[in-house]
């Protein structure tokens, strides 16, 4: 039966058919304050982000009987846009991930997972990002960000970005020029004693890319620094211009 907290509370969405899982992941959670359901299938999974209130965090295994967690993560994405979603998965190649970060999926956790980063990864999530929302809006590069209306355009063509997406890309543009430490944008974007690989921010940074790129900014608006992190180009060179 789940188990459902103070509407007060973080609501966390456990979305995982197996019991000896979700049993004690949402027990370990309801230790750390949050309100907690728990879902054993996608349509289950479904009916739950129709409750009121709406979850504030999904959990999400990505091996359910009924249908494939990167399409239910994408019909989550579409119910509940606001929403973090971290994906729980065995599928930990590169090409796996991005998909399911494509899908609408804000970070991911390798099975088998240590609690106490799982738990990390969570405080994170549901801690408000430092971007600063009445910053006046930022345009670099032929992007233009606005952090109080948290939209993104380039030319004329709205850029759909998640949540993390939209502030990491905000870090970057107000810093636009200077190169930002990986250990910043983590700080800045994620939490200040962000738990865990780093590897979701490149991950983050190759699907803003992308999606930026097919809206019609340059390929090379956002450069990496290896060794060190990212800088947004204020006159990037588009590569495809040069073919």
């Amino acid at each position: 039966m789940p188990s459902i907290g103070t509407v007060t509370n973080p609501v966390i969405l456990v979305v995982e058919d197996d019991e000896g899982i979700s049993g004690p992941l949402s027990r370990a959670l309801q230790g750390q304050g949050y309100a907690t359901r728990v879902a054993g299938t996608a349509a289950g999974a479904l009916a739950a982000a129709d409750e009121d209130p709406s979850p504030d965090l999904v959990l999400l295994d990505l091996g359910l009987p009924d249908l494939d967690g990167v399409e239910l993560a994408r019909r989550l994405r579409e119910r509940i846009p606001l929403t973090v979603i971290v994906m729980l998965t065995a599928r930990s190649t590169e090409v796996d991930i991005v998909v399911g970060l494509d899908a609408g999926a804000d970070d991911y956790v390798t099975k088998p997972f240590r609690l106490a980063e799982l738990l990390a990864r969570v405080r994170a999530h549901l801690r408000r990002g430092s971007v600063d929302e009445r910053a006046t809006p930022l345009s670099a590069g032929g992007v233009e960000c606005d952090p109080s209306a948290r939209r993104c355009y380039v030319g004329d063509v709205e850029v759909t970005l998640r949540p993390r997406e939209f502030d990491l890309l905000a870090a970057l543009m107000s810093r636009a020029g200077d190169a930002v430490s990986r250990d910043e944008l983590m700080s800045t974007v994620w939490d200040a004693h962000w738990y865990g690989s780093t590897k979701t921010l490149d991950m983050h940074v190759s699907s803003l890319r992308r999606k930026l790129s097919a809206a019609g900014a340059s390929d090379g608006c956002i450069t990496t620094m290896r060794g060190y992190g990212y800088r947004f180009e204020r006159d990037p060179v588009d590569s495809r211009e040069m073919t």
